[in-house]
């Protein structure tokens, strides 16, 4: 009896064992047959980076210039990068008179609106002598809107947007004005404003090389809260009033260039 036992465990552990390596063969089997048929991810990923990189010398074998068909952002360019790593730029209207471009050993620094820019890239137009270094060393906003660099050399938007009403438009000075004009000033006064706006993002994508030049972005100004309130108002200079658009005409416009779809 007991001879038969054993006999019964020793056929059922051999049955066991040549299930088992039944079982072991067929996953080995799906695994190689899963290998060698269809794409896996880490093939896909080749293809890609491939055709990337053909990408890139393609670019560059046009363009002669540019990896990504004329896009440079900020961390392909080098001095962007060392100033990132370096953390942003705080400083006073004072303090970026020190960045105006007269110590070579120093970037040059232009203001917009309380961004900070580095347009050392441009050195011959910012730098002494430069058509633009007006501007640089501060933050000359509302220049850029009525073009009058020398006079407007200020962040002061207060009243800039008259730069694009109607010579037509009473201002708000005139006593006699009656509810159309009232209604039609207004409607100017939105759309100036709008323009304006329009303007000043225009050239702040500039500022940060949307348009291929190396400049970018880098700090903001220091102002007390109500460093605005402490300004004088000042009215339109000379050229922008005498630029003014006339009843039923675009007049001269010395931000179009800068707004989307002027």
């Amino acid at each position: 009896m007991s001879t038969d036992n054993d006999l019964r465990r020793r056929v059922g552990l051999q049955d066991k064992d040549a299930t088992g390596s039944q079982n072991e063969k067929s996953n080995k089997d799906k695994k190689s047959a899963s290998s060698s048929g269809g794409v896996g991810v880490v093939d896909v990923l080749r293809i890609l980076g491939g055709l990337f990189l053909l990408n890139c010398l393609l670019s560059y074998f046009i363009t002669n210039d540019s990896v990504l068909w004329g896009y440079r952002p900020w961390f392909v360019r080098p001095a962007a990068v060392m100033r990132y790593l370096q953390g942003p730029v705080s400083l006073t209207d004072a303090e970026l008179l020190a960045y105006d471009g007269s110590d070579p050993n120093k970037p040059i620094y232009l203001a917009l609106n309380g961004t900070i820019y580095d347009v050392t890239a441009g050195r011959r137009v910012y730098g002494p002598g430069g058509s633009y270094n007006v501007f640089a060393g501060k933050d000359a906003a509302r220049g850029f809107i009525t073009g009058c660099f020398a006079e407007d050399s200020t962040p002061d938007l207060r009243g800039a947007e008259w730069t694009y009403v109607s010579v037509d438009v009473p201002g708000f000075e005139e006593k006699e004005v009656t509810p159309e004009q009232k209604k039609l000033r207004e409607q100017e006064l939105r759309n100036a404003r709008k323009k304006v706006k329009d303007t000043i993002e225009g050239w702040s994508k500039m500022f940060r090389g949307a348009g291929g030049k190396d400049y970018f972005e880098v700090g903001t100004v220091k102002r007390e809260p109500d460093w605005l309130e402490k300004t004088p108002k000042r009215g339109l200079c000379a050229q922008a009033q005498k630029n003014r658009p006339k009843p039923k005409t675009a007049g001269k416009d010395a931000g179009a260039a800068y707004r989307p779809g002027a």
